[in-house]
């Protein structure tokens, strides 16, 4: 049998049937541009930048709970712009449901929120955790102006139902 000399370019490939060689093209030096990508496919770069939709007026929900502070600021119809909360900031544990933590957040929101433009919210509180007013402060020390602030808190208004009667 006589052995067939491989050209030093040219490597034939393992999945290559007996007698066939598929070359293998060697890679262009580091320096060196190589050719241009077929037509029909456009060439990768940059990407624009997507145009941000410009908001002037929307709606702040802040839910202070016992453990956590959300601030999520929304436009008008209720489409999410931006939001934060005392977890996502950094603070863990019992510090959550500080004043100071939910102010930090309702301010990461606020300056998440005025990419778009924002300048005016309507402020909706839920919730009777101790971060309800600071975080309303937070939005305001961010430079947004407040039009309006309702307390959606849930009221209980017959209380828990009754234990039942012990059998003895």
């Amino acid at each position: 049998m006589a052995e067939e000399k491989i050209k030093p370019e040219t490597a034939a490939a393992p999945d290559a049937k007996k007698g066939e060689a598929k070359e293998k093209t060697a890679k262009a030096p580091a320096g060196e541009k190589t050719e241009a990508k077929p037509a029909g496919k456009p060439a990768k770069g940059k990407k624009g930048k997507a145009k941000r939709r410009s908001v002037q007026e929307g709606k702040a929900y802040i839910q202070a709970t016992y453990n956590n502070t959300i601030i999520s600021i929304t436009d008008m119809n209720g489409e999410v712009l931006a939001w934060s909360s005392a977890g996502s900031n950094g603070f863990k544990g019992a510090k959550k449901a500080t004043p100071y933590a939910a102010q930090v957040s309702s301010e990461n929101a606020a300056n998440k929120a005025k990419v778009y433009g924002l300048e005016k919210v309507h402020v909706i509180v839920k919730g009777v955790g101790s971060g309800r007013e600071q975080a309303i402060r937070g939005l305001h020390i961010a430079g947004l102006n407040i039009e309006s602030l309702t307390d959606v808190t849930a009221i209980a208004h017959n209380g828990v139902r009754k234990r039942r009667t012990r059998r003895v």
